[in-house]
């Protein structure tokens, strides 16, 4: 049997273990089930890469329906690749916060809602990166931003609520948005499945198409926070519980991205807005690096750098070349690991110091010179410090920006750079300031770091002990997002082959409707002749 026919399976799993950790009130019992759930959906999703590593888009029919009737999903490299990634930070996260809960004794987040709605928040990821129809799609980012207000509003506090408002009103705004293209799409071609729209959405009149390609471009850019849809992400994910802003920050943006690519190699691969994305991809890089300078909170100055790299991605896809998008499959993969990486390690500081503030923090790689490391690797790696993975994207990025060769390209290519200096500049300073100064020259020093900084023995000081299990997670995740540097090579390779496929729609097509299918070419032919009859 072909094992891309187990693919509906990284969806089932996870529904039904959040079922059944909701119906379940034990903590024990629902801590197995999320572990057991996520590490069999883990080892799914490595075979479903293994499968398709050197091969074509392969299609899934449930039910037995054949498209476009029925609903389809697709395993490509893209899909495959962002399956597992986003499964293995998961797991990381899941045995973060199950060592904080049981440290704290339920004190930040409540267990008995938190493993069916972190379970449910997976799933609807997966049945995004699977979805073989726009409606799949949509149905994918509301479950995956239902769980998500729940996520963001455990134990609400003041702050909590009002930054849960503002996300949910924002991720409505973005659903209708996307539910209303997606009604108008279907009035044009009476098909949302995206084999077959890729065939026939070329059929329409270009203001129709420019006009639905925008629709899905805004509600996506919202998703993905790019500026100036952007707004709302340094405001929310800070708020969170550290698991929670961890796993958000690694998984929800790239979501929008990845939605976006599909859009332009896969719904409309003749729609030129490289343009209008190498814009959009100046503002985000240069604005979410400016506003991450201005931030005294590390939380705050992650969120807004979180953006700024979003910009990274647009700046490839806008490229509209398979080095830049080869690039964009490579990023996609190493800024999850990292982002997650470092917002799990800021956990870790706020947790030993009682607080994020740069204002209050100092001394620490006195106090906690694990910590210290623990934030410097994935740090410089998001700074693009070589032999770095993150040096390794942008060097991609300006070889793919060369062989575009446009003014704008080279304007993004500047920006770009600029925004990976201060980028760097932004996280030297925290570490300057929160790890390297006395704690007793901060503006605003904490009494315990003080105190600790000049005692014999400031390994005893904490203001809650690190369970081990957090420890442990934080640091598989640093080395994880480091060895990307050392196998470089064979994921380059696969990103490679990943955007081979997106650029030959055709093969995404005869994987759906099976090698009878017409080209793009062909059918865009047959209808202008039908019409010419006529």
């Amino acid at each position: 049997m072909n094992i891309t026919q187990l693919a509906p399976l990284c969806v089932i799993i996870l529904f039904a273990a959040a079922a059944i950790t909701f119906i379940s009130k034990r903590d024990a019992v629902q801590r197995r089930i999320a572990f057991a759930a996520v590490t069999l959906t883990l080892i799914f999703e490595a075979l479903l890469l293994a499968s398709v590593w050197d091969a074509e888009p392969q299609a899934v029919h449930l039910g037995g329906w054949q498209a476009p009737f029925g609903i389809v999903m697709v395993v490509d490299q893209l899909s495959a690749l962002m399956l597992l990634v986003s499964s293995t930070i998961s797991l990381a996260v899941l045995v973060f916060a199950t060592g904080q809960n049981l440290q704290d004794e339920d004190d930040e987040v409540p267990i008995s809602v938190f493993y069916p709605t972190y379970l449910l928040l997976l799933g609807g990821v997966s049945n995004a990166f699977l979805a073989g129809d726009l409606f799949n799609l949509y149905v994918g980012f509301e479950i995956l931003l239902m769980a998500s207000y729940v996520l963001i509003m455990m134990n609400a506090n003041t702050p909590r609520i009002r930054a849960g408002v503002t996300y949910v009103v924002v991720s409505v705004v973005s659903s209708m948005l996307f539910l209303t293209a997606l009604g108008f799409i279907y009035a044009s071609v009476g098909t949302v499945n995206m084999a077959d729209l890729s065939l026939k959405l070329a059929t329409l009149p270009v203001g129709t198409q420019m006009q639905l390609h925008l629709m899905l471009l805004i509600a996506f850019g919202i998703k993905a926070a790019v500026f100036p849809l952007s707004l709302w992400l340094p405001d929310s994910y800070p708020t969170a519980p550290a698991p929670v802003t961890a796993v958000f920050a690694g998984l929800l943006t790239k979501v929008g991205v990845y939605a976006i690519i599909r859009t332009e190699t896969l719904l409309f691969p003749d729609g030129d807005l490289s343009t209008l994305l190498g814009v959009v991809a100046c503002l985000t890089l240069l604005v979410g690096i400016l506003g991450a300078l201005a931030q005294g909170d590390i939380k705050r100055l992650l969120s807004f750098i979180l953006i700024s790299h979003i910009g990274y991605m647009i700046w490839g896809i806008s490229l509209s070349n398979e080095l830049g998008l080869t690039t964009v499959v490579f990023y996609i993969a190493h800024h999850i690991l990292i982002q997650t990486g470092l917002f799990m390690v800021v956990g870790l500081i706020e947790r030993r110091a009682g607080s994020t503030n740069t204002r209050r923090l100092g001394g620490l790689i006195k106090i906690a010179p694990v910590l210290a490391l623990l934030y410097f690797i994935p740090a410089m790696n998001s700074g693009g410090i070589p032999p770095f993975s993150g040096f390794i994207g942008k060097v991609g990025l300006l070889q793919a920006t060369v062989e575009r060769g446009t003014t704008l390209a080279y304007v993004t290519a500047g920006v770009g750079l600029l925004a990976s200096l201060l980028t760097l500049l932004a996280l030297v300073r925290v570490w300057n300031k929160a790890f390297w100064r006395p704690a007793k020259e901060a503006e605003e020093p904490i009494s315990a770091l003080v105190m600790a900084e000049h005692s014999d023995d400031p390994a005893h000081y904490e203001s809650k002990p690190i369970p081990v299990s957090m420890m442990a997670s934080t640091v598989s995740l640093v080395v994880l997002g480091a060895l990307i540097t050392v196998f470089a090579g064979p994921l380059f390779h696969l990103a490679d082959r990943a955007s081979d496929n997106l650029f030959e729609p055709d093969r995404y097509i005869r994987s759906v409707f099976g090698d009878q299918a017409p080209t793009r070419a062909q059918y865009l032919e047959d209808y202008q002749a039908s019409q010419e009859d006529q």
